[in-house]
C-alpha cells in the first residue's frame, strides 16, 4: 500500500525557510551572525529532509492534491493555497532544498567579513521559500505569486550590495525585464480563466481538449496557441531566453553565492518546471512548439559564442548557464519534457558547484574575478581545482557523467522530433557541444593550468593594489584553498554531478516517475518513444556515447581550449585580429543591450514624456482640473454681478422676474387677441 503524504510535513517544506527568513530579517541583530545562519539553515534543512523523505514516498506511489487554505471565492472562480506533489513537484522540492542548503553552509565562508551577513542569509532563506511555494502550487494564483516572489527577491539579492551603482544598474534590469515577460504570462493565466473558468492545474488540464476548439477572438488563431505563447513568454523572461535574456549576465553583480541559486536550482528553472506543467496545454499546439523550438535553439546556440569571449570568471558560468537553459527550452519544444526537467536537474547540480567554485577561486584570488590574471591555481587549490574540473565535465556531456545523459537525451529528441522546425534546432544544438566545451575548457585552463599570471596581473581591477605587507614578490596574492566551509558544498555537490545521471535515467525518463506529472501526446510528437526503443541503460548508453557525434564534438573542443590557450596562445590572438568585427559584435552581445536602451528605453522615456506633457500636463492637468477649475471661477465671476448684498437690488430681481414668468404664462392668450 502506497505511503499517504502528510499535509503538516508538506506545509513544514515552505513555512520553515519562511521562519528562517523572518528570524533572521527582524532579529538579525538580536541573535547575531551565528543566530542567523544557525536558523535560515536549520530551516533549509527540515525542508529538505522531508523533501526527501517526501520523494521516496512519492517512488513508492504516494501522492498529494489539495487545498490548504481557501481565500476567497467569486461566483464560481476558487482562490486558494494548496499543494500538488508528484514525481515532478518532489524531484523539484529535493533539487531545490539541497541546493539552497549547500549555499547557504558556502555562504558562512564566502559572507564571512560582509556586514550584511544576517540581511543575506534572510534574503536566501525567503528566496528559497518563494521557489518551494512555486513548484508546489496546484493551482495559477499560487504559481503566480511564487513567481513574482522569487522576482522581487532576485531584485532584492542582485542589488545586495546597494551603494555599488553597477548592483542597482543590474537588479533594475532585471526587475524591468523579468516584468515584460510577466506581462505575458499573466496574459495566459488571464485567458485561460476567461475561458476554463478556474484556476485549478487539474480543472484546467481535464478542460484542454474543448479550449483546444477554440479561436482566439477576431483572428484565425487557436485560442490554446495564443494562451501557451502567451505562458512561454513568461517563461522567456524568468528562464532568460532570447531576448529576454539580457537580464542575467549583469546578474553577476550580486555576490557569488546568489548566482548559484539564482542560475543553478531556483528562479532561471522556474519557466522550464511551468512549461513541463502545463504540458498537458502546449501538446495542443504544434505552432507554439515551434515556437519554443526555435527560441530555445537561439539561446542554446548565440548565447554559448558570448562565452568564448567573456573574461569574467563569474559571466562564463552565466553564459553558460544561458545555454543550457536554452538546450531545457529545446527539449520541451521536442514535447521531451521529462528530458527538460532530467537536465535541469542534472544542470542544478554541476552549474552550481561551477559557480560555488568560481567564488572559491574568486576568494583565493583575494576578489580578483578576471581568469586572465590566474593560472597555475591547481596546485594551490586543489579541492576547487578537482570539483571544478569533475564540474565541467559534467557540463560538456562527458559519457558517464550526469550532464552527458540529459544533454545526449535532448540532442537525440530533437533529432527524433518531426516539427518543422527541429532540423534548425538540431545543428544549434550539435553545434552548441563544440562550443560548450571550447568555453568551459578555456576557463578551466586559463585558471588552474599555465603561467601563474597571479603574480604580476596583466589586466590589474580597479580595486588592485599593493597591501602594506607585500614584499613585492606578489607574496600578498599568493592563493590559498578555502576554508572548509567553502569547499565542502563543492565535494558534496560534486558527487550527484558525477552519478545522478547515471542512477535516475531510466525512472525519470523510460519509466513511469512522470506518468501522472507530465502528459505527451504520443500519435502526434513521436520523440520519447523513439528515446525508449534506444534505450539499453545508463552504462550501454554511456558506451556508446564514446562513438557518437556530440562526444567527438566536444572532446575537439578541449584540445582547440588546450591548443589555444596552453601550447599556442597566440593562435586566438591572430584569430581575434582578423575577425575584429565578429569579435566587436560579440564583445558588445549583439548589441541588444544598446537597442534596448537607445531604441526600446528612449523610445519608452519619449512616449512617457509625452503622456506626461500632454496627457498628464495637458488634458489632466489642464483641461480636466485646471479647466473646471477655471469654469467655477468664470461662473462665480458673473455669479457675483448679481450678488449685490442690496435688497432693492433683490426686490428689482424679483419683480422682473416676476414680470417675466407672467409675460411667458400669457403670451399664448395675448398673442391670440392680437390675431383677433
Amino acid at each position: 500500500m502506497a505511503a499517504q503524504l502528510s499535509q503538516n510535513m508538506l506545509l513544514a517544506v515552505p513555512l520553515a525557510p519562511l521562519v528562517g527568513a523572518v528570524v533572521a530579517g527582524f532579529f538579525g541583530k538580536a541573535i547575531g551572525r551565528a543566530g542567523a545562519h544557525t536558523v535560515t539553515i536549520l530551516g533549509v534543512l527540515i525542508a529538505f529532509v522531508i523533501s526527501a523523505m517526501t520523494l521516496i514516498d512519492v517512488i513508492h506511489g504516494a501522492r498529494f492534491s489539495g487545498t490548504i487554505y481557501e481565500w476567497m471565492v467569486l461566483g464560481g472562480l476558487k482562490m486558494e493555497v494548496g499543494f500538488l506533489v508528484d514525481g515532478l513537484t518532489a524531484m523539484m522540492m529535493v533539487v531545490v532544498t539541497f541546493v539552497s542548503l549547500m549555499v547557504h553552509v558556502y555562504t558562512i565562508g564566502y559572507m564571512e567579513e560582509d556586514p550584511g551577513y544576517q540581511r543575506f542569509f534572510s534574503y536566501i532563506s525567503l528566496f528559497t521559500f518563494s521557489m518551494l511555494m512555486l513548484v508546489m502550487s496546484n493551482n495559477f494564483l499560487q504559481l503566480f505569486f511564487g513567481w513574482e516572489a522569487v522576482g522581487l527577491v532576485s531584485y532584492l539579492l542582485i542589488g545586495f550590495w546597494f551603494k555599488k551603482p553597477t548592483a542597482i544598474f543590474a537588479n533594475m534590469k532585471a526587475f524591468l525585464v523579468n516584468r515584460v515577460g510577466d506581462f505575458g504570462f499573466i496574459l495566459g493565466i488571464g485567458l485561460i480563466v476567461t475561458y476554463a473558468g478556474t484556476l485549478s492545474y487539474g480543472e484546467t488540464f481535464a478542460k484542454a481538449e474543448e479550449l483546444a476548439k477554440l479561436q482566439f477572438p477576431g483572428t484565425e488563431w487557436m485560442l490554446i496557441t495564443v494562451t501557451c505563447i502567451c505562458l512561454f513568454i513568461g517563461a522567456m523572461g524568468k528562464s532568460a531566453q532570447f531576448p529576454l535574456h539580457v537580464w542575467l549576465p549583469d546578474s553577476m553583480e550580486g555576490p557569488t553565492p546568489i548566482s548559484a541559486l539564482i542560475h543553478a536550482a531556483t528562479m532561471v528553472t522556474a519557466g522550464i518546471f511551468m512549461v513541463a506543467r502545463m504540458s498537458p496545454l502546449f501538446e495542443l499546439s504544434d505552432t507554439a512548439l515551434n515556437f519554443i523550438l526555435v527560441i530555445g535553439s537561439i539561446t542554446a546556440l548565440f548565447m554559448g559564442f558570448l562565452g568564448i569571449i567573456q573574461n569574467d570568471i563569474k559571466r562564463v558560468v552565466a553564459y553558460s548557464t544561458l545555454s543550457q537553459l536554452g538546450y531545457m527550452t529545446v527539449a520541451l519544444g521536442a514535447s521531451a519534457y521529462s528530458v527538460a526537467v532530467f537536465h535541469l536537474m542534472t544542470h542544478a547540480f554541476f552549474k552550481a558547484l561551477l559557480f560555488l567554485g568560481a567564488g572559491s577561486v574568486i576568494i583565493g584570488m583575494h576578489h580578483d574575478q578576471d581568469i586572465r590574471n590566474m593560472g597555475g591555481l591547481r596546485k594551490y587549490m586543489p579541492i576547487t581545482w578537482i570539483t571544478s574540473l569533475l564540474g565541467s565535465l559534467a557540463l560538456i556531456g562527458t559519457p558517464f557523467f550526469s550532464g552527458f545523459y540529459s544533454k545526449d537525451s535532448i540532442i537525440e529528441a530533437v533529432h527524433a522530433s518531426h516539427l518543422p522546425a527541429a532540423g534548425w534546432a538540431y545543428f544549434a544544438v550539435v553545434v552548441g557541444v563544440f562550443v560548450t566545451a571550447f568555453y568551459s575548457f578555456r576557463m578551466y585552463f586559463l585558471v588552474f593550468h599555465g603561467h601563474e599570471n597571479f603574480h604580476h596581473k596583466p589586466f590589474p581591477g580597479e580595486h588592485d593594489h599593493h597591501d602594506d605587507h607585500d614584499d613585492g614578490h606578489g607574496h600578498a596574492h599568493t592563493p590559498h584553498e578555502s576554508p572548509a566551509v567553502v569547499w565542502l558544498p563543492l565535494v558534496l555537490l560534486a558527487i550527484p554531478s558525477v552519478i545522478v545521471g547515471y542512477l535516475t535515467i531510466g525512472p525519470m525518463l523510460h519509466g513511469d516517475f512522470f506518468k501522472d506529472a507530465i502528459f505527451v501526446h504520443g500519435e502526434h510528437h513521436h520523440a520519447m518513444k523513439e528515446l525508449a526503443a534506444e534505450f539499453h541503460g545508463a552504462a550501454a548508453m554511456a558506451i556508446h556515447g564514446l562513438s557518437t557525434l556530440p562526444f567527438w564534438l566536444a572532446l575537439g573542443g578541449v584540445v582547440v581550449a588546450w591548443l589555444f590557450y596552453l601550447k599556442a596562445p597566440s593562435i586566438p590572438k591572430a584569430i581575434g585580429n582578423a575577425l575584429s568585427p565578429v569579435v566587436k559584435v560579440l564583445e558588445n552581445k549583439y548589441f541588444l543591450d544598446w537597442f534596448n536602451e537607445h531604441v526600446i528605453a528612449a523610445g519608452t522615456r519619449l512616449l512617457g514624456r509625452g503622456l506626461w506633457k500632454g496627457g498628464d500636463g495637458l488634458l489632466i492637468d489642464g483641461l480636466l482640473v485646471n479647466g473646471s477649475a477655471r469654469l467655477v471661477g468664470l461662473i462665480a465671476s458673473v455669479s457675483r454681478l448679481v450678488q449685490t448684498g442690496h435688497v432693492y437690488w433683490y426686490a428689482l430681481v424679483m419683480l422682473l422676474g416676476v414680470f417675466g414668468l407672467l409675460t411667458w404664462q400669457l403670451w399664448p392668450t395675448l398673442s391670440g387677441l392680437a390675431g383677433r
